[in-house]
């Protein structure tokens, strides 16, 4: 595999994961999430799974985050650091308001990234 196809399918395997989270809460209430262990669950592990496809990425692209800044690199490690050593700490209002908010962002920059010549060059 070319590190090109590397880099294509981790930016895949994020966003898929971000869409899949998107997924789970589409048209599901702050208040419902709250109270459903299954989809506390499956949304924590979107995020790891997210983190991990950033990691691949910036250990085999030490450039990427410099390159791309708008991309919350930082903030996703540390929400995947969150879910796995503090998992009974986190706040699910914050998790719900990421996936409102941060993840439809992060699954539009990932396609912008995937697709350059969308944003005309």
């Amino acid at each position: 595999m070319t590190p090109e196809e590397r880099l294509l399918d981790n930016l895949i395997d994020m966003e898929e994961a971000a869409a899949e989270a998107i997924g789970f809460l589409d048209g599901v209430s702050f208040e419902a999430f709250e109270n459903d262990l299954l989809r506390q669950r499956a949304v924590a592990m979107t995020f790891v799974l997210i983190a991990a496809a950033a990691a691949r990425i910036q250990a085999r692209f030490p450039d990427i985050a410099s390159e791309q800044p708008e991309i919350a690199w930082a903030q996703m490690r540390g929400l995947r650091n969150l879910v796995v050593h503090q998992y009974d700490r986190l706040e699910w209002r914050q998790v719900w308001d990421t996936v409102q908010r941060d993840l439809p962002k992060l699954v539009r920059q990932i396609h912008q990234l995937r697709h350059p010549h969308i944003q005309g060059e």
